[in-house]
């Protein structure tokens, strides 16, 4: 994309003016659910207002810049479903404009030269190994948020600011000022945490000559300690929550709620509802909660909308990843076909589907712990409920209702109701106490045998 003229003079814009919003990720991590709100809010924006979405790299930083981490802003902004109008620009490609905008400000006395002990110099000629600061002016700016509404900074708080390094490069602060005025940005919609930076972004495009854009900060998203979401702390990688198994389209649902929310209070939606809902001037500034249980429950919800082929191919990937638990030569994709529809109602991640169905692949059921001690060493009558099952169904016809018959018979005969009567032969069969319907996957995809010597084997530890 090619930018736009550079703007020379501070006429207002109409309101009128189709909107143009820029996401301007920087590629030196991989996107996180902050990065991935913003870009969707931008999104909705645009496509409720009729307006551009811009997708601009900033990627000035090129000591933290990688080739793979613009490639993995592409591919989850696809992911997601956000497409753009224009674009990717990169901002490295504009230092020779973002050169003569210092040097303007620099000729206009806005600015001035330091030496490398950050002392003023005389001139305006630029030359490496040379920083330029702002020359602030006294006052105050005031910007009126659509978010935050009115915030007034005194300039006094922000001193002469850098917007030039010795190194040669843009500042964030100056980039962003130049490239929007050049992109001729409408609406910057952004993070909170970038609120401290947009006084000195207003007072270097004015000093250009150009209308800043109207700014929208969006409220931070934190934890359930209310803390602000750290990658350090918490798991905001959108790259974690795809090998999770969930849906994007859950995903992007559940981003368009933290901060905003329809008016009529409906919130699991398609996406051109989404937009048809959504207005920049009902986000909401309080702090909003990422809340991993309420993103599982939307995730379930667009799970039982899968039609049964849709299901398998979105489990797929998560069944024959390197990290499931079975030698990949037992792994049966007719038995998942027969299986999927026993547990889609069940799964709230699509990754949900390994303990529903690893142990029809493993050689043996890995048990659980807490299962074993509950219904087999302290369950009551397990071990005459496990001989009599045994004994039963070394020669009964194998079929569904024989199999179940026989473990049920075997509680009755010893005053276990059906449902604690079979929770020792459960778990010796598949590890755990919950799960898919026992009888029929069980008859219909292990032998005889090895249900046989599954139960010998649990009956033997008792």
């Amino acid at each position: 994309m090619s930018p736009a003229e550079p703007s020379t003079s501070a006429e207002p814009r109409s309101p009128a003016d189709s909107p143009r919003v820029r996401f301007a990720p920087s590629p030196t991590g991989y996107l996180h659910v902050g990065s991935a709100r913003t870009a969707l809010f931008n999104w909705l924006y645009a496509r409720s207002a009729g307006g551009t979405m811009v997708l601009r790299i900033e990627d000035t930083d090129e000591s933290r810049n990688r080739p793979e981490l613009t490639d993995a802003i592409f591919e989850y902004l696809e992911w997601l479903g956000i497409d753009y109008d224009e674009g990717p620009s990169y901002q490295s490609d504009q230092r020779e404009r973002h050169r003569e905008a210092v040097q303007q400000l620099l000729d206009d006395g806005r600015a001035y030269l330091c030496d490398a002990d950050d002392n003023e110099l005389a001139g305006t000629e630029m030359a490496d190994g040379r920083a330029v600061r702002f020359r602030t002016p006294e006052g105050a700016t005031v910007i009126d948020d659509v978010v935050r509404g009115e915030v007034a900074v005194d300039h006094a708080q922000l001193g002469d600011f850098v917007i030039w390094r010795s190194d040669g490069s843009p500042t964030f602060v100056l980039a962003n000022a130049v490239d929007d005025a050049d992109m001729a940005i409408t609406h910057a919609i952004r993070g909170e945490d970038l609120l401290s930076s947009t006084p000195r972004a207003v007072l270097v495009a004015e000093a250009l000559g150009a209308t800043p854009p109207i700014y929208a900060h969006l409220p931070l998203l934190v934890n359930e300690q209310r803390k602000k979401l750290s990658k350090r702390r918490d798991d905001v990688s959108l790259e974690s929550y795809r090998k999770r198994g969930f849906l994007a389209e859950a995903m992007a649902n559940y981003l368009a709620l933290l901060g905003w929310g329809p008016r009529d209070g409906v919130e699991i939606r398609p996406m051109a509802e989404i937009i048809g809902q959504f207005r920049l001037e009902d986000v909401n500034k309080a702090p909003a909660f990422f809340d991993i249980a309420k993103l599982e429950h939307f995730n379930g919800v667009y799970i039982r909308e899968l039609d049964a082929e849709e299901l398998l191919v979105a489990l797929e990937p998560h069944l024959t990843s390197e990290d499931v638990p079975w030698p990949p030569e037992r792994y049966r994709p007719d038995v998942v076909a027969a299986m999927a529809p026993l547990v889609q109602e069940k799964l709230r991640t699509l990754d949900g589907i390994i303990p529903q169905v690893d142990w029809l692949f493993l050689e043996e059921p890995t048990i659980d712990e807490q299962s074993w001690d509950k219904a087999v060493v302290r369950g009551k009558a397990a071990p005459e409920i496990l001989d009599a099952t045994i004994a039963t169904l070394a020669d009964c016809p194998w079929d569904p209702d024989t199999v179940k018959d026989a473990v049920f018979a075997a509680g009755e005969a010893h005053g276990v109701n059906r449902s604690k009567s079979q929770a020792p032969v459960r778990v010796a069969v598949t590890g755990r106490s919950v799960g898919p319907p026992l009888f029929e996957p069980m008859v219909d995809h292990l032998t005889r045998e090895e249900v046989l010597r599954r139960l010998q084997t649990a009956r033997s530890h008792l």
